[in-house]
């Protein structure tokens, strides 16, 4: 246990730097100042983060340009004519009419939930150990209201549903840690570090198997918080940083094997 935290804790310091924000997705969200601004930049980046990182950056700098890199004002002041260049955005399974239902949801959002943040807090309970009921509230939410599109419920991971919600933990992560070297915002007060859940995809499983933080390879709700149970165990208060370190070992892996088979 204790040889796995020193691991984890000299991986999470070579990964978590500045330069950390120049090729992930989260460079998007760093281009706004205003609060509003990086927390729609953000969300919409996260929901489309699938795929190389590289696709995801491209198509959410598509995004900021058809929202005229001002997202909230567009949001709030936008006419229907404006909407038509956004019908033809496209990446993987979420297209145009996903992206339109989303954002009259969020003109609903900062109009009557009283910002994005509330949309989320607004269901959780500050003894709650985690986001659950802030995630399966926020998804609700979402289905009840006016904006709601039945083909866009998909892009809306629920604990509910078994989904290990990787898009939205990872966004939470990005609205509620605090950190020196600027990488996560910290600009949410109302969700503490300690309820945040690990993101969980493929690379994540695979090098927390090794590690013996997970016993199966699922991507689901229950392996997403034994992993963040897992990663308390060495840092109660905040065990999402382990996902800076757990990306870096992922990336380590990745450029051995391709090392390995360039030398075949």
């Amino acid at each position: 246990m204790k040889s796995t935290k020193t691991l984890l804790d000299k991986q999470y310091d070579i990964w978590h730097t500045g330069n950390f924000n120049d090729q992930d997705p989260i460079s998007i969200p760093h281009r706004f100042k205003l609060k509003e601004d990086i927390e729609i930049a953000a969300f919409l980046t996260a929901l489309i983060a699938w795929g190389n990182r590289k696709s995801i950056i491209s198509s959410a700098e598509k995004m900021m340009t058809l929202l005229d890199n001002s997202p909230h004002q567009f949001i709030l002041q936008h006419q229907s004519i404006d909407l038509k260049p956004l019908s033809q955005f496209v990446h993987r399974t979420f297209n145009g009419e996903d992206f339109i239902s989303l954002l009259s949801f969020l003109n609903l959002a900062y109009t009557q939930y009283n910002g994005l943040e509330n949309c989320f807090s607004m269901h959780l309970n500050p003894k709650d150990l985690s986001v659950e009921n802030a995630l399966n509230g926020f998804k609700q939410l979402y289905v009840n209201s006016e904006a709601h599109l039945k083909r866009t419920e998909k892009h809306i991971a629920s604990p509910a549903q078994g989904s290990a919600c990787k898009r939205l933990n990872m966004f939470l992560r990005w609205m509620v840690r605090h950190d020196v070297k600027g990488i996560d915002f910290g600009l949410w007060k109302t969700i503490k570090t300690s309820q945040l859940i690990c993101p969980l995809d493929v690379h994540v499983i695979r090098q927390a198997l090794k590690l013996k933080l997970l016993k199966t390879d699922k991507s689901n709700w229950n392996n997403a918080l034994e992993l963040t149970n897992a990663l308390k165990k060495f840092c109660p208060n905040d065990p999402v940083k382990y996902d800076f370190a757990l990306f870096g070992l992922g990336i380590q892996e990745t450029l051995q094997n391709k090392a390995k088979i360039s030398l075949r």
